[in-house]
């Protein structure tokens, strides 16, 4: 649990109700996600990174932290 979180912030976080996943999640899969993080290596972790960053179909930007909402909500629109 070096690069996530411990199991017992696993557990808080899975145990707070009611539980509220986007749609098409679960609980499994939810913990699925965490476990692969969890035990995921450095070097895959990079190798991670770096093959995101070469998608030419996305792009990654740094925004100031009060423009994150309105960005957030542009995306949801776009997504429907």
């Amino acid at each position: 649990a070096a690069r996530g979180l411990s199991a017992e912030a696993q557990e808080e976080i899975m145990s707070k109700e009611p539980r509220r996943f986007p749609r098409g999640w679960d609980e499994e899969r939810t913990r699925c996600v965490i476990a692969h993080y969890e035990e995921q290596s450095e070097d895959a972790a990079v190798a991670e990174d770096e093959m995101v960053l070469e998608d030419k179909s996305q792009a990654v930007f740094t925004i100031p932290s009060e423009l994150v909402p309105t960005v957030r909500k542009l995306l949801a629109e776009h997504q429907r």
